[in-house]
């Protein structure tokens, strides 16, 4: 049974990665500026995670928070070492049928002339992007059950050797919360069930 869950709190971020698609697109001139490119997000993808729940995202998912919110790209998941962003028209990011694309034209910094030679090299092949669920659904009749993100605020996207997973937490809570609503809900419903029952039962009796 695909079911909604109660509304997450303030804060409930979590990480999700990515390995495919990076890459660096330079000019053919010295000291161009060079750009990192890719999907930093990845719809109606299956990801398993630790083999807890199937995980999918929804297209579009993103879009109003794209909207609205600032999202910085930042080197191993360290805001202080910042490499892009996209209030600062430093960070582009797009969605489209596939994903969320996007450019980051890296910095003349120590960071972004590293990221460029790493990217370049395939040292770093990978990322991963910081979210918060603010609208999604459970199948928790599926073994693994099955988690679809429908909204949700993106926060970040990190360059980083070993793409993680964290704040799983979060989704945990999310399912029990939907498995606690479902035997609300199937409680409700048994004791309306019985009440009907009765009455049935009553009014039967009083025709006999």
């Amino acid at each position: 049974m695909t079911a909604p869950t109660p509304k997450p709190s303030s804060d409930e971020r979590e990480f999700r990665a990515l390995t495919e698609g990076l890459e660096i697109r330079a000019a053919a001139g010295a000291g161009e500026i060079r750009t990192a490119a890719g999907y930093a997000v990845l719809y109606d993808q299956e990801a398993n995670v630790f083999d807890i729940w199937i995980e999918t995202i929804a297209p579009g998912a993103f879009d109003k928070s794209l909207q609205e919110r600032d999202v910085l790209a930042v080197h191993s998941h360290d805001t202080g070492r910042v490499v892009g962003r996209k209030n600062a028209g430093t960070l582009t990011l797009r969605s489209d049928s596939k994903g969320i694309a996007f450019e980051n034209p890296l910095p003349d910094t120590s960071d972004g002339r590293d990221l460029a030679v790493q990217i370049d090299r395939g040292d770093i092949s990978g990322m991963s992007f910081g979210f918060r669920a603010t609208k999604q659904e459970w199948d928790d009749a599926s073994d693994p059950p099955r988690r679809r993100i429908l909204e949700g605020e993106l926060y970040e996207i990190t360059y980083t050797p070993m793409p993680v997973w964290k704040q799983t937490e979060v989704g945990l809570r999310s399912l029990e919360g939907a498995r606690q609503e479902r035997r609300s809900h199937n409680r409700v419903g048994a004791v309306g069930r019985i009440a009907s029952k009765r009455m049935k039962l009553a009014q039967a009796e009083r025709s006999i």
